[in-house]
């Protein structure tokens, strides 16, 4: 297809945070009982009820991936080396005789694991919170020992405001603070260039009016030990937010991957419409620091499909032919 930087699209995972319910030692499942939907009671919800209850009936009948909540009943230690090495040694296999410039492995960060979990062991969520950060250390270490760049897939950061309305701005901040703190301590030692960081405010086909808006999270998530920054600016309700990295304190050896098609839409990107995005992107910090990516992933669990393969492929193929469009106009002189 024309991408230069892959990964393996967990495929072999069952979903991007219950993946490692099986690597860490001390979770435990609680008694059987409802568990919310992804949204409820969020501040979209209480914006537009009508609407949502509407897309429930509308999917009334069609089986919905549940995340498994788990408890934390005693020490975390992280005891899925193996499955981990199966993944790495995947990749690698299929990364065989590929002209790609690198590849990624995702990894869930600890804010988004302590986010769906529960802890009954340890005094303090903050003390659980270091305790699973302490545990992840060893995954991200080994994917980037592997010869693999780690991305951390951090959602739970800005979405945390999302999903509890009683927060303030404020209030987020000093949560979301803490949460960065865990992550550096777990990414302590580690080379900042093999790593990056994607955050983003999840699959959710709705309004988004209460989205956090990048000029609330970007002090945040550049004070991340990780050499660049993925992040969403292709669906309608961000993409003005370029502007924001024109005041911020990225340090000049980091380097931003917006997200140039967005999984928010059925609508496939026009190519001409990429490459505006990336040539606005270098505007500000040049064009060597932009990696055209996407917002998010396409399909959160092994059994979704938000955005239907075909539909994927037309974006990413208009991902690469924009990239193109701005590569040949950039360093066109």
């Amino acid at each position: 297809m024309g991408l230069d930087i892959v990964s393996d699209g967990e495929m072999g995972r069952i979903n991007f945070i219950n993946y490692v319910n099986a690597r860490l030692s001390g979770f435990e499942e609680p008694a059987l009982g409802s568990i919310p939907a992804q949204w409820a009671k969020s501040r979209e919800t209480i914006a537009f009820p009508a609407f949502y209850a509407w897309l429930d009936a509308l999917n009334s009948g069609v089986p919905v991936p549940r995340r498994m909540t788990l408890v934390c009943k005693g020490p975390l230690t992280y005891v899925g080396g193996e499955r981990l090495a199966q993944d790495i040694a995947t990749l690698k296999l299929a990364l065989a005789g590929q002209e790609v410039m690198g590849a990624f492995m995702p990894a869930i960060s600890p804010a988004t694991i302590a986010g769906y979990h529960r802890n009954e062991y340890y005094k303090s969520d903050e003390e659980f919170l270091f305790a699973i950060a302490e545990a992840m250390r060893c995954e991200y270490r080994s994917i980037v020992e592997a010869g693999l760049i780690l991305q951390i897939d951090d959602p739970r950061l800005v979405t945390h405001h999302l999903r509890n309305p009683d927060l303030t701005l404020d209030e987020w901040q000093t949560w979301a603070a803490v949460r960065v703190e865990a992550l550096n301590h777990a990414l302590a030692g580690l080379p900042e260039e093999r790593i990056r960081h994607h955050t983003c405010y999840g699959i959710n086909m709705g309004p988004r009016v209460s989205d956090l808006e990048m000029k609330h999270i970007v002090g945040l998530i550049t004070k991340i030990r990780a050499g660049a920054y993925s992040f969403e600016a292709a669906n309608p309700r961000h993409e003005h937010e370029w502007e924001v990295w024109r005041t911020s304190a990225l340090r000049d050896d980091k380097v931003l991957i917006p997200g140039l098609v967005t999984h928010s839409t059925y609508v496939v990107e026009h190519p001409e419409l990429v490459a505006d995005r990336i040539r606005r992107f270098a505007s500000v910090v040049g064009r060597d620091r932009v990696i055209a990516g996407t917002d998010c992933g396409f399909a959160s669990s092994a059994t979704a499909e938000e955005l239907h393969p075909t539909i994927v492929e037309a974006k990413l193929q208009a991902l690469v032919a924009g990239a193109k469009l701005a590569s040949d106009q950039l360093w066109s002189h």
